[in-house]
């Protein structure tokens, strides 16, 4: 059963949004703050947001981005705002989707689905070398010591891993850390790939954990 969470501060929107969801056999959580909203990505580990840009706490933009330091679950904006610059903005910030209220259920649902079938199926944990990651708790233990991630620094790892032996590309890396307006920001990339080698105990010159290909990108190195 597929998980998703609406994030909304209206209750008649939640309510109608989660009678039509539970009807398809959808399992439905819900958050009325974009910090309840985050927290829920994180500990919850939901298949699809559902994300009103505007929520009393916190602008759904931000939320968004926030979401995306931490999972790469499909996002779907509903959202009362109907303007190109939001659309646009919400997209370039990691959105997969944008509908505007009011909407269409049946569409609306259809566009659920169509996320749903694009979304990746990985594993909830992770473990070689001596690095164990639970991602749906953001759990990170090396050499069975528990070490303690910034949001950016389990983001890269989290890519690598997920990827695990595949080359990712400083392009895919950038656009998931930091999003697609700082392309050109590779300098940000290399720092951060040395405070998680530091963090690992990975030598840059002899990596054994993350290997460089320079000018290409970077591996998570399989056993």
């Amino acid at each position: 059963m597929n998980k998703i969470l609406i994030v909304d501060d209206e209750p008649h929107i939640i309510k109608f949004v989660s009678i039509s969801l539970r009807s398809q056999g959808y399992e439905v959580l819900t958050a009325k703050t974009g910090k309840e909203a985050i927290a829920q990505v994180a500990l919850a580990g939901p298949d699809l947001v559902i994300l009103d840009l505007g929520l009393p706490d916190l602008d759904g933009q931000h939320v968004l981005l926030s979401i995306r330091e931490l999972s790469q679950v499909p996002v779907i904006i509903l959202s009362i705002r109907d303007t190109e610059s939001d659309k646009v903005k919400a997209l370039d910030n990691g959105a997969n989707d944008y509908v505007v209220k009011p909407f269409s259920v049946q569409e609306f649902l259809a566009r659920i689905r169509t996320q749903l079938r694009k979304a990746p199926k990985t594993s909830t944990n992770f473990e070689e070398k001596g690095l164990k990651i639970d991602y749906s708790t953001r759990k990170v233990t090396f050499q069975d010591i528990e070490i303690h991630l910034s949001k950016k620094e389990y983001a890269l790892l989290s890519y690598l891993t997920e990827h695990s032996g595949k080359v990712v590309t400083q392009t895919q890396l950038i656009e998931r850390i930091w999003g697609v307006n700082h392309l050109d920001d590779t300098h940000y990339l290399r720092i951060l790939v040395a405070r998680l080698r530091s963090r690992l105990g990975d030598d840059g010159h002899q990596p054994s954990i993350i290997e460089t290909l320079p000018g290409i990108g970077y591996r998570f190195i399989t056993d």
